[in-house]
């Protein structure tokens, strides 16, 4: 009796402590999912292409105005065109990240974006939301590998 007893008491001990652990891990890659979000905006305000199209996996399939599918290379390349532009000042604000969900390789993120866009005198700010699905890549970074990004009205300074 007592060694069942026993049993029982270590399986449950064994449960919570994995139970415990892989709530820590969940903790660990919501902070890097949100770090790579961060750090998206922090490239794209330096204007540094390279760094702000690290966020995406090779395989990315994006629903983003005008297009219902696009991917890497040109979300990437409308970005280099955006940057590339000297008579446009852009800044994304901080991420508002409203949700991540994370199971196991994959992170589903919701965020709000927004976008100030000041061209000569004129300045416009723009709410931009999205779903990102993130997937851990072989490295153990996260990238996003799937996304779809709305607003309520395109900026007024960007054509």
């Amino acid at each position: 009796m007592f060694r069942s007893r026993l049993l029982a008491c270590l399986c449950l001990l064994a449960f919570g402590l994995s139970q415990a652990a892989a709530r820590a891990d969940e903790a660990a890659d919501k902070a890097a999912v949100a770090a790579r979000l961060r750090g998206f905006a922090d490239a794209f305000n330096a204007r540094d292409e390279a760094r702000s199209c690290d966020i995406f996996a090779p395989d990315l399939i994006a629903t983003a105005p005008p297009r219902l599918e696009t991917g890497r290379a040109a979300i990437c390349g409308n970005i280099d065109r955006l940057l590339a532009r000297p008579d446009l000042r852009l800044h994304y604000d901080d991420p508002d990240i409203r949700e991540i969900i994370v199971a196991g390789d994959i992170a589903v993120v919701r965020v709000l974006w927004t976008l100030t866009v000041r061209k000569g005198g004129a300045q416009d700010r723009t709410p931009e939301g999205g779903i990102d699905v993130f997937r851990r890549q072989p490295d153990g970074r996260w990238s996003i590998a799937r996304m779809a990004a709305f607003t309520l009205r395109p900026n007024k300074l960007l054509d």
